[in-house]
C-alpha cells in the first residue's frame, strides 16, 4: 500500500509556471506507474499525464508541450511541471499510483488528497 501527498499548488497568472509534487510513502514507489489527474468545478476528473516505471510518459492533448511529468525514485516523488498555464488549467490536481500506464482513473489504486491550482487570466 502507498500513501500519496500532493503539494505545490497555488495561484499563478496566465502564462506562468508552477510545479506540483507528490510524495509517496513506502519502499515500493519505483514499482508503480504514477499519474496526474485534475478536476475543475462542475467537471469530471480527467487524465493529465502518466509516467511508467522506466520513465516513459504520456500526456493529454490539452497539456502536451506545456506540462512535463517526471519522477525521482530516490525521493519517492513524482512531479508535474506546468508551463504556459491557461485559465482552463484551473483545477484540483491529484496524483495516483497504479500498475498500468493508462488514462483511465479506475485503473489507479491509490490517490492523494489533491492540491488546488488556480490560474488567473
Amino acid at each position: 500500500q502507498v500513501q500519496l501527498v500532493e503539494s505545490g499548488g497555488g495561484l499563478v497568472q496566465a502564462g506562468g509556471s508552477l510545479r506540483v509534487s507528490c510524495a509517496a510513502s513506502g519502499r515500493t514507489f519505483s514499482t508503480y506507474v504514477m499519474g496526474w489527474f485534475r478536476q475543475a468545478p462542475g467537471n469530471k476528473r480527467e487524465f493529465v499525464a502518466h509516467i511508467s516505471r522506466s520513465g516513459s510518459t504520456g500526456y493529454a492533448d490539452s497539456v502536451k508541450g506545456r506540462f512535463t511529468i517526471s519522477r525521482d525514485n530516490a525521493k519517492n516523488t513524482v512531479y508535474l511541471q506546468m508551463n504556459s498555464l491557461k485559465a482552463e488549467d484551473t483545477a484540483v490536481y491529484y496524483c495516483a499510483a497504479g500498475w498500468v500506464a493508462t488514462t483511465r482513473e479506475n485503473t489507479y489504486d491509490y490517490w492523494g488528497q489533491g492540491t488546488q491550482v488556480t490560474v488567473s487570466s
